[in-house]
C-alpha cells in the first residue's frame, strides 16, 4: 500500500495520523449514539456514551449533552458539576447559570441556588427568569420578605410571568394575606382559567373565605380537566363531607 501511494503521488498515513482519525471516528460514533439515547429516554446509556466520548476528546457541547443526560437520569449533582464546567468556560453565559440554579432547586439546595442567581444578576439584573429563580431560592431559605419582593420584581419585568403570580399568591396565602393572594388568583383566573394549578389555588382561597359551594365548583372543574388530579379529588371529598355534616347539623337543630 505504501508503494502504491508513493507511485501515484499520495502520502502514506503515519501511525499518529491513523490514531487521530480512528479516535475522531470513535468520538463521533459515541456522541451520536449518546444523542440518540438522550432523545429516546435511555439516559443511563447516554451518560455512558458521552462519558466515553469525553475520554477521547474534551468538548464543551458534549459536556452540555452529558449534563442533560445526568439530570434526566436523576444524577443531579453530576449534572450540576458538568454545568459548572460550562460556566467556567463561558462565564458570561447567563443561561448556563439559570440552568445551574434550576438543578440546585431540584436538589433543594437553596443557598447554592441563590449563589447562582446572584452571579447571573451581575451579568443582567433585569432578567425576569433569574429574578423568578431568585425568588424561589429566597422562599426555600424562608426569607419571605425577599421572596415576595423578587416575585413582584419578576412581574415588573414581565407582567405575563404567570408562575410568579401563582407562587407569590401561594406564599401570601401561607402568610395569611388572603386579600393579596386573592388579587393574584383573580388575575390568574382571567389569563389562565383552565389551568389546573390556578383552579386549585383559587379553590384554596375560597375555602379560607368559607365559600364552600364556589370552592366545590372549582374542584369539579379541575377534575374535568384532569380526572386523576389527586389534590382536587381530595379537596372535593373533604368539602362534600363537610357539607353533609353541616346539613345534618341543620336538620338536627330544626328537629329540636
Amino acid at each position: 500500500m505504501g508503494f502504491l501511494k508513493t507511485l501515484f503521488g499520495g502520502k502514506e498515513e503515519s501511525p499518529e495520523e491513523k490514531k487521530e482519525r480512528e479516535e475522531a471516528h470513535h468520538f463521533d460514533v459515541l456522541r451520536t449514539d449518546g444523542v440518540r439515547a438522550l432523545h429516546t429516554g435511555r439516559y443511563a446509556f447516554a451518560v455512558t456514551c458521552f462519558t466515553k466520548a469525553l475520554e477521547i476528546k474534551d468538548d464543551l457541547e458534549t459536556h452540555d449533552y452529558l449534563s442533560q443526560a445526568y439530570i434526566q437520569n436523576e444524577q443531579l449533582q453530576e449534572g450540576y458539576n458538568e454545568l459548572s464546567l460550562l460556566a467556567e468556560a463561558q462565564p458570561d453565559n447567563i443561561r448556563i447559570l439559570a440552568s445551574m440554579a434550576k438543578v440546585a432547586y431540584l436538589m433543594e439546595n437553596y443557598t447554592l441556588m441563590a449563589e447562582c442567581c446572584e452571579k447571573a444578576m451581575l451579568i443582567d439584573k433585569d432578567d425576569a427568569e433569574i429574578m423568578f429563580l431568585y425568588a424561589r431560592a429566597s422562599r426555600g431559605q424562608h426569607d419571605v420578605v425577599n421572596a415576595i419582593a423578587m416575585y413582584t420584581k419578576t412581574l415588573m419585568l414581565d407582567e405575563n410571568f404567570a408562575s410568579a403570580n401563582l407562587e407569590r399568591g401561594q406564599l401570601l396565602l401561607e402568610e395569611g394575606d388572603i386579600e393579596g393572594a386573592e388579587e393574584d388568583a383573580d388575575h390568574l383566573m382571567e389569563v389562565a382559567p383552565n389551568s389546573e394549578d390556578v383552579l386549585l389555588f383559587k379553590a384554596s382561597i375560597l375555602m379560607q373565605q368559607q365559600r364552600i359551594g364556589d370552592a366545590i365548583t372549582l374542584y369539579e372543574r379541575a377534575i374535568e380537566l384532569n380526572p386523576y388530579c389527586e389534590d382536587a379529588i381530595e379537596g372535593l371529598e373533604k368539602l362534600k363531607a363537610l357539607t353533609k355534616r353541616s346539613d345534618k347539623s341543620d336538620e338536627s337543630d330544626r328537629s329540636d
